[in-house]
């Protein structure tokens, strides 16, 4: 996957038809999605549980590292040429395959492909978080899609000042899943991942309310700690729903990262739809917000529900 990853970038830079286009960024999306399903579960379990939560948040900060970079090697290789630029961030992601491809755990770790020797059946609290992770990925997207545009012809205030907050959002990428991790190891993921949600709604909602540059460098640095941050949150979520299983697990892990995927396609599509019929950029951030409150909802209500069901269990 990290191999075909690297190759679509050089395949895109070939402008042959928009099939071609088309099979290698799905090819491309396929790659990143099993990456994001299949790495950390591999490391994970090599990691003391103690120590579980900032493994993911460093696992997770190479999705930060790319967000960065796309606010600042991006616009440099644009200046020769979009081919140049395919190509640049082809041989970086090459460079990159080569580097970690001996890092990968050498003992078996007792993963199975989903579905092989485990029958997944979520819980309650299980199959919420499937619907919080896939709001959560909804409710990202206009920060992840407009904020530069809104920034720039939204407010009239340039593309140069729009990419400094794209920068902001990078920059925020890149520590967030270290700190959400920490976070998690000392108050736990469960109460992390409400927090999360939280943060969410407030950083996207206060831009509803103003756009004055202190909102705007705020909301941007929460929103994009959280878009990689989140991860680790999940997946340590996951590790606690389902303790000492690693092919249910994996089986689950799997599930959510089809979530956020159906919830960021679903979203995108949703959002530029609504943005071409309205050009409203303030609708777009409060129907996220909306999202995110609702996701932080379902969280709080499953907390709530759950000891009195395991009660109404253990008398019938």
């Amino acid at each position: 996957m990290m191999v075909i990853a690297a190759a679509a970038f050089f395949a895109c830079a070939t402008p042959r038809s928009f099939v071609w286009y088309f099979v290698w960024r799905f090819a491309a999306g396929v790659s990143g999605g099993t990456l994001m399903a299949l790495a950390a579960p591999t490391v994970m379990p090599h990691v003391p549980p103690a120590r579980r939560g900032l493994a993911g948040g460093v696992i997770f900060t190479g999705v930060g590292l790319g967000i960065a970079a796309s606010g600042t090697l991006v616009p440099l290789l644009l200046k020769m040429g979009l081919v140049a630029t395919w190509c640049g961030l082809g041989v970086l992601a090459l460079a990159l395959t080569v580097l970690a491809w001996g890092g990968w755990p050498d003992e078996p770790t007792g993963l199975a492909p989903p579905g092989v020797n485990a029958v997944h059946r979520p819980g309650l609290a299980l199959g919420a978080l499937y619907v919080e992770y896939g709001l959560d990925a909804a409710g990202l997207v206009p920060h992840m899609v407009f904020l530069v545009d809104f920034v720039a012809r939204g407010l009239g205030r340039g593309l140069a000042v729009g990419a400094g907050y794209w920068v902001v959002f990078g920059l925020g990428a890149m520590v967030g899943p270290v700190l959400a991790g920490q976070l998690a190891d000392r108050i736990g993921f469960a109460r992390a991942v409400r927090l999360a949600l939280l943060a969410q709604a407030a950083a996207v909602a206060a831009l509803v309310v103003t756009a004055s540059p202190v909102a705007l460098f705020v909301s941007s640095a929460i929103v994009g700690a959280l878009v990689p941050g989140i991860v680790p949150l999940v997946l340590g979520r996951v590790h606690e729903l389902i303790p000492d299983d690693p092919q249910r697990q994996a089986a689950a892990w799997s599930v959510t990262t089809v979530a956020f995927a159906l919830g960021q396609a679903g979203a995108g599509y949703g959002f530029s739809f609504l943005y071409a019929r309205t050009a409203d950029y303030t609708a777009l951030f409060a129907i996220a917000a909306v999202t995110l409150t609702t996701a932080l909802v379902i969280d709080l209500a499953v907390a709530l529900a759950s000891p009195r069901i395991a009660r109404s269990h253990r008398q019938a």
